[in-house]
Order: structure tokens, then sequence, then C-alpha cells
């Protein structure tokens, strides 16, 4: 009921989906994205598409993350209506299509001339796609690695090994952690959220042996393997992560890393436009980029896309097209790197944008450590042992947006010093086989 009375007061001075836009005879489109950096350069280039298509007129709902998700899934889910185009990814668009919320994108994909949707990455693609037709498509495309200061560890006599582990990561943040100086030695999301918390720690989970469910759908996270991700994560935050490590987002941790301090960063390679912007970080330049680190595994990095998806509610789909057609072609990657250099292009999603080389030239460091943690991730099968369910960084499940949200409250309450490890997991295991047993049921 909370996401239904923020989505009333969101666009309550909006026009609706299709709506007419104020002061004139044209259509607005009302588009509904997350609040970071790539997409606030949309934002910023906005007037480009405004004069190629007279008469459509863009409005921006932009939300944190989470308010996004909660507000646009409400939106979607009941049918309201309010947007023409929603920012979704790769964990909704297979079950919204499934359920008939959203457009099929392939015949207009198909009946753009030059759009080549072959150049997208093919597990960005296929994680896009149902039935073999797209029905979101990608902005950008992620994995996850980890950024660390090169000066930092020079001068400490440090070195970053090829292909860290867990416990190096650990280690070094040790030696690394300065708080007399404002340095931490790791930044990691503390900050509750399915797509939050969630993202760095069940990475870590897979490569440290865990999994949500057996294959039977028995919840397993009082197991002793989910139990030693969840005590490592929450000790490396609680001794040498950020300050007020539970109230951190992605964004937030951007901002401490790009802003120098922290040592090292593990989240989501689209970090970079950010982390190597000079006009928006000071330590662009000198940040090396290792693989995501593992434990039991030799992969340990996630697959993730924030795309762009037109509700079926939407009364004027082929403007939105145009729109998203717009934001995703190669195109608008060229208008990026005109405007605010090759750093700020959205990265991860295009064949042409690694191959360029213009961004091979800024993204030397970074470039090929992103493309083959995207190739590498593998949702079918994320971690030791067999699951029932798909996805490296979630689960894909209707339920995991509660569910998962529950869990990282629990886990975000004991990175708080709250509560222990202990009372957080034995909470979360009863969330857990709730749902569990809900599938038990079906089979």
């Amino acid at each position: 009921m909370g996401a239904v009375g923020a989505a009333v007061s969101l666009v309550s001075g909006c026009a609706g989906a299709g709506g007419v836009a104020a002061g004139g005879d044209g259509t607005t489109l009302v588009v509904a994205i997350v609040s970071n950096p790539q997409m606030e350069d949309a934002i910023s280039l906005r007037s480009d598409f405004e004069k190629e298509n007279p008469g459509v007129d863009l409005r921006f709902v932009t939300l944190p993350e989470n308010e996004a998700r909660a507000k646009i899934t409400t939106s979607v889910a009941t049918g309201g209506g309010e947007f023409d185009a929603v920012m979704i990814s790769n964990y909704e668009t297979r079950m919204w299509a499934e359920n008939g919320w959203l457009e099929n994108l392939q015949p207009h994909i198909d009946a753009s001339e030059g759009y080549d949707a072959g150049d997208f990455l093919q597990p960005i693609r296929e994680s896009l796609s149902y039935r073999g037709d797209m029905y979101s498509v990608p902005f950008y495309g992620e994995s996850s690695f980890l950024a660390y200061r090169t000066d930092l560890f020079e001068e400490a006599g440090l070195e970053m090994p090829a292909d860290p582990t867990w416990a190096e990561v650990a280690d070094l943040a040790a030696r690394l952690h300065d708080p007399e100086s404002g340095t931490a030695g790791i930044c990691l999301r503390g900050l509750p959220g399915w797509g939050e918390l969630l993202a760095p720690f069940n990475s870590m989970l897979n490569t440290f042996g865990g999994r949500w469910y057996d294959e039977d759908w028995n919840a397993q996270l009082t197991s002793p393997e989910f139990r030693r991700a969840a005590e490592f994560y929450v000790d490396l935050v609680r001794k040498h992560g950020q300050p007020g490590a539970a109230g951190s987002g992605f964004g937030d941790c951007l901002t401490h890393y790009s802003q120098g301090r922290a040592a090292m960063f593990y989240d989501a390679t689209a970090m970079v436009s950010t982390v190597e912007d000079p006009d928006s970080s000071k330590i662009a330049g000198r940040s090396g980029y290792a693989p995501a680190p593992v434990s039991e595994t030799d992969y340990g990095g996630w697959l993730y896309t924030w795309s762009l998806a037109i509700p079926t509610t939407s009364e004027h789909t082929d403007a939105a097209w145009r729109f998203l057609s717009w934001m995703t072609d190669k195109q608008y990657t060229k208008t990026v790197a005109d405007e605010y250099g090759w750093e700020r292009v959205p990265p991860g999603s295009r064949v042409s944008t690694f191959e360029n080389p213009q961004y091979q030239e800024v993204a030397g460091a970074y470039a090929e450590p992103m493309r083959e943690g995207i190739a590498d991730a593998d949702p079918k099968d994320p971690g030791i042992r067999p699951v029932p369910y798909t996805g490296v960084q979630f689960l894909a499940i209707p339920e995991f947006q509660d569910l998962g949200t529950r869990v990282s409250q629990q886990l975000s309450a004991a990175v708080a010093g709250q509560i222990s490890v202990d009372q957080a997991l034995e909470q979360s295991q009863q969330y857990a086989q709730s749902v569990g047993d809900s599938y038990k049921e079906a089979q």
C-alpha cells in the first residue's frame, strides 16, 4: 500500500501516459527511470530527441533505485497507465513479458533500419528476450568487478592479485583501512533492497558455495555456506568499510570511491562512467580493475542490465519506441561521447562500443574485465550446487522483490550492529521457507 500511495503522489502534476503536453498540442511521453549519472545524461540530452520528433515532449520521473522499482512495479502490475516507457532490468523483463504486461519490441526492432539489435552482447540480448523476441532493450549492461586505487597500493607496497580471492581482498582492506585520513579499506553496499545490498552479497554467496534453496525448495539461509558468506560480508564492511555502511547504496559507494574516500570498491562495472570521468571523479585515471573476487568458484561476478520497455497500457507505442530506440542505439553512444567524452558513454551493451578505437583508448584499464565478466556469467548455474531458480545476483522468481527486500533488511541491520548475523539469518530463513513452501505445493 505504501508503494501505491507513493505512486499516486509522484505522478500528480504529470500528464498521464500519452497525455497532452502542457501548453501545446503534442504528446507527452512520461518516462520512469532510475536516478543515476548515465540516466541524468540522457535527461540532459532530451532536446536532441525532441528536435528529431516534433510534437513529442519527454517528461521524466526519476527516483532512487529502491523507490523506482516499487513505483514502476506497482504501476505496470496494476495497469495503472502512468508511464509510456519504464526502466526495468533482466529480472523483470521475462516475467513481465510472460504476464502480458509489456509490448513485444521485436516488430519495432525489425522495422527500424540501422538499429542493429545483433550488436548487443549476446548474454545481454538473451536476458531481455522471451520466446526469442526482445521485450526490453538495454541502456547499459554490466557485470561486477573490483576497482582499486593503484596509487594507494603503490604507496603501501601492495599488489592486487590478477584473480583475487575474497580472503585476499579482506587482507588488503585491513592494510589499507585508514579512518584517520578518511579512507576506508573497501566500499560495499549495506543499504536494504533486493537490488542494493543483495547484489554484491549474492555474488559473494555464490562463490562461497551458498544458495537460497536446494533443488526441493528447502530454504538454505541457515546453512553453513550461507552463514559463512553472511558473516564474511558483515565482518568485512563493519571492520574495514565506509562509515554509515548500512545506509550506503550503489550511488553512495560510487561517491565515496570516486571522491577518494575508499581504497577499493566492489560493485557494478557500470561504475566506470563516473569513476573515470574527470568532471565527476577526483581519482580519474588512478584505478585498476580486477575480476570479481572468488572463494570456491572460478567466477564471482553477476549479470545485469538496465533496460527500457513499453507497458501495454501506453496509448502511444510508436512514439514510445522512437524514444527507446533513440536512447539505446549506436548514435546515442556517439552523442554522449561528443558531448561528455567516451568515459561517460553507457557501457556494456553493444559490441561496437567495445570495438570503437576511441572507446578503447579511454577504457583500456576496464573494457576487457567488463566484457569478460558479462560473457562468463551463467544465470542458469550461478554457484557450486544445483538450484531450482535462475539468476546470479537475484532469484528470477516474482516473490524475490519482497523476499529479497526482507532478507536485505535483516542483513543491513547486522551491518549496523543492531542484531547478530545469526539473528538475521534465523529470521530470513523463515521468510525464505514460506516462499519455498509455495513452490513445493506447486510441484
